[in-house]
């Protein structure tokens, strides 16, 4: 708060005046939609074999069956953007959890393609509208001085979600031998691998009646006494008189509502530089990658030799790796800022990367005509491959929430957060989408390579375009 001329004394009585405890509950309440996020993303890995199975489908169609969910993920963080701006961050946060538990239900029930593939859509509405607001609503009710750590949170939800998607996926499957075979009821095992979701998607839908709206929000929408009420609950009384005045400044009452059209500098009637900046950040976090790992990780072991348990197994390594990962990004991300980090983190990809490449290369047939790597080889492959995982959850993996979240001045956060929301989800599909095709054409070494020299790219891009956001109030951030 030194940028504001606020001296340590008076940020002493402020730290002291605010309500630490409720800020962060409300935070983490929020980032619950982070955890189903990361469900949703990554129950997906260990029901691919009993989707094909159960749909009789081919790559083509088992990669849209499980890429189909990112496109209500791109129509669902577009819509949550600008919705938000009109009914609110927490109501769109509700609609999302209920729309979570809409798809956990109907995608264990679906007998055919097509219901599969709508509920999943579904879900991507959920997904999408929660990877926007989520960040957004932590941003706009925490202090600059923490803020990052508790939009990286966001991140520990997502992998922890991934995680228990994972466990959940190897418990069932290890009761009932295989996703193929029927559990309880008379129902398959990759069934109740969706319905495992309900149980969080629940609690979230509860827990939401527990947090307030947005008060940047409510300035917007002219509800100064309302934002004032919860301020004050946040800061205390004689910071929340501040505060409002400070947000009323920024979201400018000079025209009605914030618009899409805001987009565009007044001065040159071009698309702002942040806008560009926001969908760059967003798109590089996929290209890089890495949803292969959590959407095909147990296909893509298992296409190098290892059994299906071994893959399911190394999933969970994997997910535990990434939220030791998050807490390193949660205790730096405040203190050397979001630039470095992605910085380091797409140099670290982009090593890391290539380096699973090459060994991937050497892999072999086995008198099955299946690839096998050997034991030398398929150690170092696991091991890169995990420091790969370990370096994208240190760095872009939060961090691009964080700026995300933060980088827009208050007048377009919804709709800069809608636009770069849809480009990633947009991103995420593609990438997700031409895996299955990738993998059959270059194989599993130029799939990774591909990915490597984007990562190579993003660092390029960090260096020339991203500025930092470490230390800064909202109201400071310029468009």
């Amino acid at each position: 708060m030194e940028n504001l001329g606020i001296t340590a004394d008076e940020q002493s009585v402020t730290a002291q005046a605010e309500n630490k405890a409720f800020i962060i509950l409300i935070s983490c309440i929020a980032t619950i939609g982070g955890f189903l996020f990361g469900y949703d993303s990554g129950v997906i890995n260990g029901t691919v074999e009993g989707i094909q199975v159960a749909f009789n489908s081919d790559s083509v169609g088992t990669g849209f069956n499980v890429a189909s969910m990112l496109l209500g993920c791109a129509v669902g963080a577009a819509a949550a953007g600008r919705l938000a701006d009109i009914y609110g961050r927490k109501t769109m946060l509700v609609l999302s959890a209920i729309l979570f538990l809409l798809s956990a239900w109907g995608t264990g029930i679906s007998t055919e393609s097509g219901w599969f593939i709508f509920y999943r859509v579904v879900g991507g509405l959920a997904v999408g509208a929660a990877s926007v607001m989520t960040p957004a609503y932590i941003s706009e009710v925490a202090p600059a001085r923490y803020r990052g750590r508790l939009s990286t949170i966001q991140q520990v939800a997502i992998i922890s979600g991934l995680t228990a998607a994972f466990l959940s996926n190897y418990l069932l499957a290890e009761i009932s031998g295989s996703a193929l075979n029927m559990l309880w009821m008379d129902f398959e095992t990759w069934r109740w691998m969706f319905w495992v979701e309900l149980i969080p998607a629940g609690i979230f839908l509860l827990a939401l009646f527990l947090i307030p709206e947005s008060p940047r929000y409510l300035v917007a929408r002219h509800q100064n006494d309302k934002a004032l009420n919860t301020l004050t609950r946040l800061y205390g009384e004689a910071e929340a008189n501040i505060k409002l005045s400070e947000i009323d400044q920024t979201v400018s009452h000079s025209s009605d509502k914030p618009k899409i059209s805001d987009i565009f500098d007044k001065t040159t009637n071009k698309i702002r530089p942040i806008i560009w900046i926001g969908i760059g950040l967003a798109v590089f976090q996929q290209f890089v990658g890495i949803n292969v790992v959590f959407y095909y990780g147990a296909v893509l072991w298992q296409s190098v030799g290892f059994s299906e348990s071994d893959a399911l197994f190394i999933n969970i390594l994997s997910g535990s790796l990434s939220i030791g990962a998050c807490l390193v990004a949660i205790a730096l991300v405040d203190k050397i800022g979001r630039k470095p980090l992605l910085w380091i983190g797409s140099v670290g990809m982009a090593v890391t990367l290539s380096v699973a490449a090459y060994a991937f290369n050497t892999a072999t047939l086995n008198d099955a005509g299946q690839p096998q790597l050997s034991d030398a080889m398929g150690t170092l492959a696991l091991i890169f491959a995990n420091l790969y995982v370990v370096f994208f959850n240190m760095s872009w993996g939060p961090v691009m929430w964080v700026m995300l979240g933060e980088m827009f001045p208050n007048r377009i956060r919804g709709v800069g957060l809608a636009i770069a929301g849809f480009f990633q989800w947009a991103a995420n599909f593609a990438i997700t989408m031409t895996f299955p095709i990738m993998l059959g054409s270059i194989g599993l070494a130029g799939s990774y390579g591909f990915y490597a020299i984007c990562a190579a790219i993003s660092a390029v891009f960090v260096f020339k375009m991203v500025q930092e956001t470490k230390g800064k109030e909202l109201e400071q951030m310029q468009g």
